[in-house]
């Protein structure tokens, strides 16, 4: 793995962390891969029970775009053959995931480092968290799963107004809206936070999780949704998590999960 993409793991938790933070974590190409095998690592990890996914140093969770990189790619001919090659299995594999996803951050989340934390389950963000989706800035429609993810979470027209506009959005108006989960008092707070969190996601019951996700993902309507609830019921129905919890209840326990 590249070291611009670090992975950490204790107690359940993987902590992925984008590590270009004079570059204010911009991906070019060895993190975008490096990134999605990170994630693809986390989620085959049979002890990962929830991912933190965060950007080293305190001024950028990730600006979308290595511009640089970018600017070369349009002078070889390149162009943005990276939408289809790169950014779009790393969008579909954070999408995909079963495992719980809490995003950190701090600092600026721009173009497609803002569409990363909006398909993250979680966001976790400081007085310092800024939201630019920037694409139209630099004559650019939404790419990384923005036109999915962002209407779904703060509804049409507002997505439109952030997307076309290129309004930036601080934290506290964030928060209002649903782009952030939670607000800590200070930037310094937001990885403890997100991890803290992620540790409570890690002790839960992690296969329901997982059905819940699924449940969220499912797009063919009423008749749809109601037969992958039927399915997730089955699933969970025969974990050892749920015959215990149960259990736990009647006996007026508090119930341990162990993730099966």
């Amino acid at each position: 793995m590249s070291d611009e993409v670090l992975s950490e793991s204790a107690d359940g938790v993987t902590t992925i962390t984008i590590n270009r933070p004079k570059a204010l974590n911009a991906l070019n190409v060895p993190v975008k891969v490096a990134l999605r095998e990170a994630l693809a690592a986390a989620e085959a990890d049979a002890s990962c029970r929830a991912v933190v996914v965060t950007g080293a140093g305190d001024r950028g969770f990730c600006v979308g775009q290595d511009l640089r990189e970018h600017a070369e790619n349009l002078e070889t001919g390149q162009g943005l053959s990276t939408v289809r090659d790169h950014y779009n299995p790393l969008a579909t594999t954070l999408y995909e995931m079963n495992t719980p996803v809490v995003a950190a951050i701090r600092g600026t989340a721009a173009g497609a480092g803002a569409s990363l934390a909006f398909l993250s389950d979680f966001r976790i963000g400081g007085p310092g968290t800024k939201f630019s989706m920037a694409f139209s800035g630099i004559g650019l429609a939404a790419d990384t799963g923005a036109s999915f993810a962002l209407p779904r979470l703060i509804g049409r027209a507002k997505a439109a107004e952030l997307l076309i506009l290129n309004t930036p959005v601080d934290a506290t108006e964030s928060l209002r809206l649903g782009l952030l989960t939670q607000v800590t008092e200070t930037d310094d707070d937001v990885l403890p936070r997100a991890q803290q969190l992620a540790a409570h996601l890690a002790a839960g019951p992690t296969v329901a999780y997982g059905w819940i996700k699924q449940q969220l993902r499912v797009d063919g309507g009423f008749a749809a949704s109601l037969e992958c609830e039927a399915q997730a019921q089955q699933a969970c129905g025969e974990t050892s998590d749920h015959a215990k919890a149960t259990a736990d209840f009647v006996n007026k326990r508090k119930p341990t999960f162990e993730g099966r």
